[in-house]
């Protein structure tokens, strides 16, 4: 009877991972394509409309604004309501707002749209977060966070390919970031119709697993949580007060304002560094995507295997901090290029670690709150690395100053994520559920 919870339980696995893991993974590469195709549309969008860099900078960051305000509650629908029901929403909404940004003519405009898009989306990556603390057990959260999270420099590797098509473009009288806005628009708006009928919000409402399959999922996912209350029985608002979810909002929003600092000016730095034209441009800046998919892969499948999530979470940022700072002092086109390309990817390794130290921490409703609220507060700095970028820029003309902004914020946000102390997550459920089948070996 054993051996038959034990299949089950490698069944329900297997198959939510093979159903579920591929779609999130498609929703957060459109997602993320949206969010940041205006830094491939600025090299030609700012010429075109006369934005300085500070102007393109504050545009790139008011998006935060709205997203920041909407994202706790947006967490808090996906865990008491439905998370298919409210992607939906964020989808076709985020869509519409895309495609309205391709007809901006003034900063005004362009800072409108941009709000708008951040409260559009808002809620939209911690309500995927929750939605996989539905579906995973604790030893396969760090590698479906992964394979979420690799959305993200896929992102920037299929948004690359486009730009550097879709920027070629003159249609109908429009320049080609414009199309950019218009063709990229789309896909949300299609995906959020087909996600109302795809995804389904909990195990056991899933037909297409077996009923021994629903009940082990239920299951383990239940005697998680009860193993956790023991220690941790938290309500939101005690959620909010916690030391250690402070702890990891400050590293978070430091590598959050060289990460955006970094993405939305990427494509602005390879054109200076090299004189380039824009569609060349945008098939470099797929090149650190490349490497972030491949960091992130692994270093989730390694975590998960040695149950390690501090160093895991801090390594890839102090990398990504020395790659940087030496930029920051390099004169050499091609070194600069290495240094850029390294930097602007290997980050992207420590995102499924650090979202997975959460979920060892609180559960139900106070995990829920505690996602949204570290992602809003730590998104704030997505309005603070392109601004202040963009003012750097002007203000010194040259993008040295901004090196030196990301470089140093990567440090310091990997140096206070070395100091952290998370419990493994493999001890955690061998010690609170000895006789549950495989749980405590398996990752």
């Amino acid at each position: 009877m054993e051996l038959d919870r034990d299949e089950a339980g490698k069944s329900a696995r297997r198959k939510a991972a093979i159903r579920l893991l591929p779609f999130v993974f498609l929703l957060y590469v459109v997602c993320y394509v949206d969010r940041v195709n205006v830094s491939f549309a600025n090299l030609r969008m700012s010429a075109d409309l006369g934005f300085t860099d500070r102007i393109f900078g504050l545009g790139a960051g008011i998006f935060f604004v709205g997203y920041v305000l909407f994202e706790v509650p947006g967490a808090l629908i996906v865990e008491r309501w439905s998370a298919r029901k409210w992607m939906t929403r964020i989808m076709i909404s985020w869509g519409a707002v895309t495609i309205g940004t391709g007809f901006i003519h003034t900063a005004n405009q362009f800072y409108v749209a941009r709000l708008l898009l951040g409260a559009a989306e808002a809620g939209f990556f911690p309500g995927m977060i929750v939605y996989l603390t539905h579906w995973f057990v604790a030893p396969d959260r760090a590698k479906a966070i992964g394979s979420l999270y690799a959305g993200l420099p896929a992102a920037s590797v299929v948004g690359s390919l486009m730009a550097g098509w879709l920027l070629s473009l003159h249609w109908l009288g429009m320049t080609g970031w414009r199309w950019l806005f218009i063709v990229e628009g789309i896909p949300p708006v299609v995906l959020g119709v087909i996600t109302f009928f795809y995804l389904t919000d909990r195990p056991r409402e899933a037909k297409w697993l077996t009923e021994s399959e629903r009940e082990w999922l239920q299951e383990e996912l239940a005697a998680e949580a009860a193993a956790k209350k023991k220690t941790r029985d938290y309500t939101i608002w005690q959620a909010f007060r916690d030391k250690k979810v402070w702890m990891l909002i400050l590293p978070y929003f430091l590598a959050v304002v060289g990460a955006q600092a970094s993405i939305y000016w990427i494509p602005t730095f390879i054109r200076r560094l090299t004189g380039l034209p824009s569609a060349k441009v945008a098939l470099i800046a797929a090149i650190p995507g490349l490497v972030g998919i491949a960091g992130m892969l692994w270093n989730g499948w390694h975590s998960d295997k040695t149950g390690e999530r501090r160093w895991h979470s801090a390594v890839p940022l102090l990398c990504a901090a020395s790659a940087y700072l030496l930029l920051a002092n390099t004169h050499n086109t091609v070194a600069a290029m290495t240094l850029l390309v390294l930097g602007g990817g290997i980050f992207y390794s420590y995102y499924p670690v650090y979202w997975s130290m959460p979920t060892l921490l609180l559960s139900e409703s106070a995990a829920a709150a505690s996602f949204g609220l570290i992602n809003s507060i730590g998104h704030t700095g997505g309005f603070f690395g392109p601004t202040v970028v963009g003012y750097l820029n002007d203000r010194t003309g040259k993008a040295t100053a901004a090196f030196w902004l990301i470089g140093i914020c990567y440090l310091l946000a990997g140096g206070l994520l070395s100091r952290m102390r998370v419990q493994n997550p493999q001890l955690t459920v061998a010690t609170e559920l000895p006789a549950r089948s495989g749980l405590a070996t398996e990752g």
